[in-house]
C-alpha cells in the first residue's frame, strides 16, 4: 500500500480532535467520514467544522472556495457498518483503554483487510490495544496536536509488530495533510513533546493545587521569563480541561503518587464540576474569547 491508495478517511469520535483531524483530511483533498455513536455529538460537529472553517478564511489560512469544498468531502455517520469502507481509520474517542478495544474490534468486523488503523492516544502505547484491533501489523498510533493546522506535528508510533510499509504510508499521509510527521524508535507514553511538555503542565497545576500563586501569577512567571504568549495554565485551557482531568487522573491511578491525586481532584472540584473546560466552554483558568492574558498589561498589571 502506498499513499496514493488513500482516498477515503475515516473518523471515529466527533469530538474536539476527532473534528478538527477530519478537517484538516479534508482541506487536503481526502474524504472523510466523522463517525460517533450519538447524532447529537455528530450535529454539534458539523456546526463547529463550520466555524473552524470561518475562522480559517478569516485568518488568511484557507480561500472561502477551498473551505467549502472540504465541509463538502466530510460526511457524517452513526452507523459504523455504513461508514467502515475506509482507507486509513484514525480514532479520536475518549482515553479508556476498554473502549479503544471495543471501536477497534467493530471496525474490524466491518473494514476492509487493506484499512490502516490508527489510534490517537494521549495516554496509552499501541501495544497495550494492537490484539483487540485484529489487524496488529496495520495499527499503529498517529497522535495530532491541537489545534491541527497550528500545532502541526504529528507523532508516528508504531509497536514492535507494526509493518514498516504501514509506518511509511502513514508518514506521508501525515505529510501529505500539511502536518510534520515525527516517527518515534520506539513506545514511550507521551510520544515526544507531551513527554517534556507534561513536566510543566504538572508542576503549574500543582502550584495551584497547593495554593502557591494564584492562577494569573503563575501564567505571569513563565510568560516573563520565557517571553511566551501564554502560560502553561493557559495552554491547558486551550488543550481542554476535561482532557488534562483524564490524563492526571489517570497517572494518578497509575502511580498512587499523593500530589497528582490531588492535582487531580483540583481539576475536578474547581473546574470540571462546574462546567468550565477551558476555550471550549467559554470559562477554564480563563475567561474567553478574551482571557486576561491577552490583555497588554497583564504581565505588569498586578494581580488580576
Amino acid at each position: 500500500m502506498e499513499l496514493k491508495d488513500i482516498n477515503q478517511v475515516l473518523v471515529v469520535g466527533g469530538g474536539t480532535m476527532g473534528r478538527q483531524i477530519a478537517f484538516q483530511c479534508a482541506a487536503h483533498g481526502y474524504f472523510v467520514t466523522i463517525y460517533d455513536i450519538s447524532a447529537e455529538v455528530l450535529q454539534a460537529t458539523q456546526k463547529r467544522i463550520g466555524a473552524y472553517a470561518d475562522y480559517l478564511v478569516a485568518e488568511g489560512h484557507i480561500q472561502p472556495q477551498a473551505a467549502k469544498r472540504a465541509i463538502n468531502r466530510i460526511s457524517i455517520s452513526t452507523d459504523a457498518r455504513q461508514a467502515a469502507n475506509a482507507d486509513l481509520l484514525c480514532e479520536a474517542v475518549p482515553e479508556d483503554p476498554a473502549l479503544k478495544g471495543e471501536v477497534f474490534a467493530r471496525f474490524d468486523r466491518y473494514c476492509p483487510q487493506r484499512t490502516i488503523f490508527s489510534t490517537n492516544a494521549s495516554l496509552l502505547v499501541p501495544s497495550q490495544i494492537a490484539k483487540a484491533t485484529g489487524r496488529p501489523d496495520r495499527f499503529l498510533a498517529l497522535h495530532f496536536h491541537q489545534p491541527v493546522w497550528v500545532g502541526n506535528l504529528a507523532d508516528v508510533m508504531p509497536h514492535a509488530g507494526t509493518s514498516s510499509e504501514v509506518v511509511k504510508v502513514v508518514h506521508d499521509f501525515a505529510k501529505s495533510i500539511n502536518q510534520i510527521p515525527l516517527v518515534l524508535n520506539k513506545e514511550n507514553f507521551g510520544y515526544v513533546f507531551n513527554a517534556m511538555y507534561s513536566g510543566l503542565n504538572s508542576a503549574a497545576i500543582t502550584l495551584a493545587a497547593n495554593g502557591v500563586a494564584a492562577v494569573p501569577d503563575i501564567d505571569r512567571a513563565w510568560m516573563t521569563v520565557m517571553k511566551m504568549p501564554k502560560g502553561p495554565l493557559g495552554m491547558l485551557d486551550v488543550m481542554g480541561l476535561d482532557t488534562v482531568w483524564q490524563v492526571t487522573d489517570y497517572w494518578g491511578k497509575t502511580t498512587r503518587d499523593a500530589q497528582t491525586i490531588k492535582n487531580a481532584s483540583y481539576l475536578k472540584e474547581e473546574y470540571l464540576e462546574k462546567g468550565w473546560l477551558g476555550v471550549k466552554t467559554g470559562r477554564g483558568f480563563y475567561s474567553y474569547p478574551h482571557p486576561a492574558y491577552q490583555d497588554p498589561k497583564f504581565i505588569h498589571g498586578g494581580r488580576i
